[in-house]
């Protein structure tokens, strides 16, 4: 018969293996070779380089033409593309699709009602006051509108189909419970209308599962935010570690198959309560610097993905305006290494 003192070493024996082959299944888990090079993007919209009071013709030539970006993350947000019910205005999207190709760019165009920027889900006016089954009618009569004019444009490389729709804690005020039938609905539109681009979906880096939106898309993009602002914690860092994207990425394929995977959304602008415009540059600069970007390029660097977005340049345009042209400068530097 055992002793008391053989058996609670047999206990911790097992404890300690089993430990030691967890830590080995993270490891592997979180493992991805290192990119020869990354590519970098940036996301562009016009809401809020109007917000900013900037002319966005000219924030997003300057962004192709001096900071030379070859990868764009661009919207087709439904006000802008149906501000009349049953009247479609292309000439926003059309300047931006046409300079991108003009400049050598391709583009993800995101669709859909759940789009980049507050208020997240973006809806024309004439729309507010129909149903969500009348709103679902309507949506279908835009997506059909938008994929049939651009499915063939030289510069598109990849659909968006809404954005980080599985994160529902963030604008549900706004966007309501997702309905995840009709996320479906409008993935397969886009694919019967165009079957040579891929789709790509989203989901938050932060607080998202994955697998939702995985499991949806051809390609799947998550959002990464690594330093934070709001008013009851302060300022913080995130507490996790680059190389959970990798293990969540892994875990992925394991489970749903292989998909490239990029970093969507590269967060490189403060967290405000109130419009930039009303808000002094030092508490913005407290909130988000030079030093901070260089931070977070790092920590993205980190996570080892060979494609990233970056987010802000808005912002970094309208700071150059006002006499602080250093991380504009700096974004110049990144995408021309």
């Amino acid at each position: 018969m055992k002793s008391w003192f053989q058996t609670k070493c047999v206990f911790f024996y097992k404890c300690i293996l089993a430990l030691g082959i967890l830590s080995l299944l993270v490891v592997a888990l979180a493992w991805r070779p290192f990119p020869t090079s990354i590519t970098y993007g940036m996301s562009f919209n016009t809401l809020y380089a109007e917000e900013l009071g900037l002319d966005w013709y000219e924030v997003y030539d300057a962004m192709l033409e001096e900071m030379n970006i070859k990868h764009l993350r661009l919207a087709a947000h439904w006000p802008m593309i149906e501000p009349t019910q049953d009247s479609f205005d292309f000439t926003e999207m059309d300047y931006q699709m046409n300079k991108a190709y003009e400049e050598g760019a391709s583009v993800i165009l995101a669709i859909g009602r759940r789009l980049p920027r507050w208020p997240e889900c973006h809806v024309p006016d004439w729309a507010y006051a129909m149903s969500w089954e009348e709103q679902k009618t309507e949506l279908r009569a835009y997506l059909l509108e938008v994929v049939e004019r651009y499915k063939s444009h030289p510069a598109l490389e990849y659909w968006q189909v809404e954005n980080e729709p599985y994160l529902g804690v963030f604008a549900k005020e706004h966007c309501g419970d997702l309905d995840e039938e009709f996320l479906g609905e409008e993935i397969a539109i886009v694919r019967e209308l165009d079957q040579k681009h891929e789709i790509l979906v989203t989901d938050s880096g932060n607080l998202g599962l994955w697998a939702g939106a995985y499991k949806l898309g051809d390609v799947f993009g998550t959002s990464v935010y690594v330093h934070f602002w709001n008013p009851e914690l302060g300022q913080f860092k995130t507490i996790q570690p680059p190389a959970v994207y990798r293990l969540k990425t892994n875990l992925m394929k394991l489970l749903y198959g292989n998909k490239d995977v990029m970093l969507i959304e590269l967060s490189a602008e403060p967290w405000l309560i109130s419009p930039v415009v009303e808000v002094d540059i030092e508490t913005q600069f407290s909130r988000m610097d030079l030093d901070k970007i260089k931070d977070i390029v790092d920590y993205a660097e980190r996570t080892r993905f060979d494609r990233q977005y970056l987010w802000g340049a808005e912002w970094w345009y309208w700071l150059r305006q006002n006499d602080h042209p250093e991380i504009w400068d700096f974004g110049i530097e990144l995408f021309n290494k």
